[in-house]
C-alpha cells in the first residue's frame, strides 16, 4: 500500500508545482529571452544584460514594498513622485554646500515621513488608499517642484554617481542589482518565514478576522506605507545617482511598471496572496521584454500597449483559471472551492 500512494503523492507534488504561477513565469522569461535573441544579435551580449537590468532598477526596487502592501490589501501610487521628492531634495541640498553624508539620510527620513502620512490617512484614518496615494502622489510631486523647480542639478561627486551605473568589481553586475537583490532577500524573508508575513497576509485575506486574532492591523499597515516611502526614497537616490542629474520630474510614470510589475509576479489585486520571488521573476520578463523591444526599434507607444497588456493579462489569467477550476468541480459534482482556497503565497492556474 506504501508503494501505492507514494507515486501518487509524488505526482500531486509535480501537479502543484507546474500549476504555480512562478512556474508561468519561468516559462515566459525563457520565452522573451528567446524572442530577444531572434530580434536582436546584440540581445545575448555581456553589455546588454547590464544594461536591461540597469534600466529597471529603480522600478523593481520600489515593486517589492509595494508587494506587501498589496497583498495586505492596500495599494500605494505615490511611489513615483516620492522618488521624484527624494531626488528634488537631494540635489537642493547638495546645491546648497551640505554634504551627502548628511543628504541621503535626510532624503530617506523624509521617504519615511511621507510613507508615514499615507499610513496615518489609510491605516488609522479609514480612508482608502487609492484615494489617499493618488492625492499624496500630486503632493509630493508638487513639493519637489516647490523645493527644485525647472532646473536640474548635476554636479555630483563621482563616488556618488558610481552607485547608479558602476558595476561590481570585475563583472557586469550594477550596482543597483545587488541592492535590489538584498531587499528582495530580506523582504522575501519577513514575508515568508516570519509572523509579520503571516500578519500581512492575514490582513489581506480578512481585515476583520485578523484583527480580531489580535492582529494589530493599523500599526502594521503604517508600517508598511512607512517601508515603502523610505524605499521609495531610496529608489530616487539611486535614479539621481544612474542620471547624475536631481530633478523634480524624477521617476514620472514608474507607478504604472511598478504595479504591473507586481500583479505580474502573481500578487493577488484584491490581497491575501502573493510571492517576493515572482514578483523578482517578473522584474527579469519585464525588463527583457523592454529591451527586446527597444533593441527592435519598437515606438514607445507599442511598448506602452504591451505594458498595458501585461497588467490586463496578470489579472485576467489567474481569474479565469480560478473560475474555470470552480467551474469543472461543479460539473465533476463535487463543492466547490472557497474564496480563500488558494494558499497564502502562491496563486494556482488550475
Amino acid at each position: 500500500m506504501t508503494t501505492a500512494v507514494a507515486p501518487a503523492s509524488g505526482e500531486r507534488r509535480w501537479a502543484r508545482l507546474l500549476a504555480r504561477w512562478e512556474t508561468l513565469l519561468v516559462v515566459a522569461l525563457i520565452g522573451l529571452i528567446v524572442l530577444g535573441t531572434y530580434l536582436s544579435p546584440f540581445f545575448l551580449t555581456p553589455g546588454n544584460f547590464s544594461n536591461l537590468i540597469a534600466a529597471l532598477m529603480e522600478v523593481a526596487i520600489m515593486a517589492l514594498p509595494m508587494t506587501l502592501i498589496i497583498v495586505a490589501g492596500e495599494i500605494d501610487l505615490s511611489v513615483e513622485s516620492m522618488a521624484g521628492l527624494a531626488s528634488a531634495i537631494l540635489g537642493f541640498l547638495w546645491a546648497a554646500g551640505v554634504p551627502l553624508w548628511i543628504d541621503i539620510p535626510v532624503v530617506l527620513v523624509v521617504g519615511a515621513l511621507g510613507g508615514l502620512l499615507n499610513g496615518l490617512l489609510v491605516a488609522r484614518g479609514g480612508l482608502p488608499s487609492l484615494v489617499v496615494t493618488l492625492g499624496t502622489l500630486a503632493l509630493f510631486r508638487g513639493l519637489a517642484l516647490i523645493v527644485l523647480g525647472p532646473r536640474g542639478i548635476s554636479d555630483f561627486p563621482p563616488a556618488f554617481t558610481e552607485l547608479g551605473f558602476g558595476h561590481v568589481p570585475g563583472t557586469l553586475i550594477p550596482w543597483p542589482f545587488v541592492i535590489f537583490l538584498a531587499l528582495a532577500l530580506l523582504l522575501g524573508i519577513v514575508l515568508h518565514r516570519t509572523w509579520i508575513g503571516r500578519q500581512v497576509y492575514a490582513i489581506g485575506k480578512n481585515t476583520g478576522a485578523a484583527r480580531f486574532s489580535g492582529v494589530r492591523v493599523t500599526r502594521v499597515k503604517a508600517s508598511l506605507f512607512v517601508l515603502s516611502g523610505l524605499i521609495a526614497a531610496l529608489a530616487g537616490i539611486i535614479l539621481t545617482s544612474r542620471l547624475s542629474s536631481a530633478r523634480a520630474d524624477a521617476g514620472s510614470g514608474m507607478t504604472l511598471t511598478v504595479v504591473t510589475v507586481v500583479l505580474l509576479g502573481g500578487v493577488n489585486i484584491f490581497g491575501g496572496s502573493g510571492t517576493i520571488p515572482g514578483v523578482v521573476l517578473a522584474v527579469l520578463a519585464v525588463a527583457v521584454m523592454q529591451n527586446a523591444l527597444r533593441l527592435a526599434h519598437v515606438s514607445v507607444e507599442v511598448q506602452s500597449i504591451a505594458l498595458g497588456l501585461l497588467l490586463i493579462l496578470s489579472v485576467v489569467i489567474p481569474t479565469f483559471a480560478h473560475q474555470a477550476k470552480s467551474a469543472i468541480d461543479r460539473v465533476r459534482g463535487g463543492r466547490p472551492p472557497p474564496a480563500d482556497s488558494v494558499p497564502h503565497g502562491e496563486r494556482a492556474l488550475s
